[in-house]
């Protein structure tokens, strides 16, 4: 399992939080996310086979915020 932290711009509230995480632990090979507004950032526990940093920005971007990869 590796843990991915990524930059997130545009959260802006819990509820921003929420989407964030429920996006990215919907994605197969991931087993956790958190993310942090304030912070401006997600952490993301995943199977580094499976899905790849590349991914993860891509569906934070689908889900409505700008990822900084």
């Amino acid at each position: 399992m590796e843990e991915t932290t990524l930059e997130v711009d545009g959260m802006s509230c819990d509820g921003c939080e929420a989407n964030v995480i429920e996006t990215l632990e919907a994605l197969e090979g991931v087993s956790s996310a958190t993310a942090d507004h304030e912070a401006g950032e997600v952490s993301v526990a995943h199977d580094e086979a499976t899905v790849d940093e590349t991914t993860l920005a891509g569906a934070i971007e689908d889900a409505g915020y700008e990822p900084a990869v």
